[in-house]
């Protein structure tokens, strides 16, 4: 089984996050920020990974170090429960649109760390959460995951629709990434022989 669960404690959050990269979507996510717990709704029902997270952070002071922090345990989490990687397909794209909004996202499951988030969101809120927490989270899951994650809104104008499009659009490209290649589930799939 692919699974993992991680836990992070900082002066400014308590974290855990538990994932099943082998599941059907089924998740449980209680941040106390409710649009992002929305989204990490999306993200684990369109990758179908089982997920649940909890954590408590300093809301009082803002969403910022909550956010940031869970994007790093899923990112370690998701590189714990991947092993060594063998049998998976490694690299995952997906168009996506929801309504105004199309995203396009290609990822590379390679342990090199790199972000490129070209979302432009119109407007600084989406309710009370703060739009630039969008690529704070994609930069600490991208950075503590080892993937190379590129996001791009090719059309769109409600910042809801944009960054629910960018989550099921990273989901997606995840979930073919992580698949097994029935071709060649028993190798790393890299020249290097490992990843």
């Amino acid at each position: 089984m692919r699974t993992a669960k991680i836990t992070r404690k900082t002066a400014e959050t308590d974290i855990s996050v538990e994932i099943n990269l082998d599941g059907t979507g089924v998740y449980d996510n209680q941040t106390g920020v409710g649009f992002f717990d929305h989204m990490l709704d999306q993200l684990s029902r369109h990758a179908l990974i089982d997920m649940t997270v909890r954590a408590d952070g300093d809301l009082h002071i803002d969403d910022h170090h909550t956010v940031e922090d869970v994007g790093i345990a899923l990112g370690q989490a998701l590189t714990e429960a991947m092993g060594d990687k063998k049998g998976i397909m490694r690299y995952g794209s997906c168009h996506l649109a929801m309504d105004d909004a199309q995203v396009r996202c290609a990822l590379d499951l390679s342990g090199r760390p790199y972000l490129i988030c070209n979302l432009e969101l119109p407007f600084g809120k989406i309710g009370t959460f703060d739009t630039e927490l969008v690529r704070e989270f994609f930069q600490a899951l991208s950075t503590h995951g080892g993937i190379t994650l590129h996001i791009d809104k090719l059309h769109g104008f409600n910042a809801h629709h944009i960054t629910e499009a960018a989550f099921k659009a990273v989901a997606r490209a995840l979930r073919d990434a992580l698949e097994t290649d029935p071709r060649k589930a028993d190798a790393i799939p890299s020249t290097k022989g490992a990843l």
